[in-house]
């Protein structure tokens, strides 16, 4: 099986990706996390963490 000629493929605009580079990580959009209150609970390393939003829509994450 032959491999296609590289000078043949349609021009892109976007950069080929390097290798050593991590892709973006996932986004979460605070809305979803919100749903159902104003904090939800994160488990991380055996510990319980607690990230609240406040009445003025900030973002406040304690152990």
């Amino acid at each position: 099986m032959r491999r296609p000629d590289p000078r043949n493929a349609p021009a892109t605009s976007e950069a080929p990706a390097r290798r050593d580079e991590q892709p973006a990580p996932p986004r979460l959009h605070a809305a979803a996390l919100f749903r159902h209150g104003n904090e939800v609970l994160i488990e991380h390393g055996g510990e319980t963490y607690r990230l609240r939003l406040t009445r003025q829509n900030r973002l406040i994450l304690t152990k």
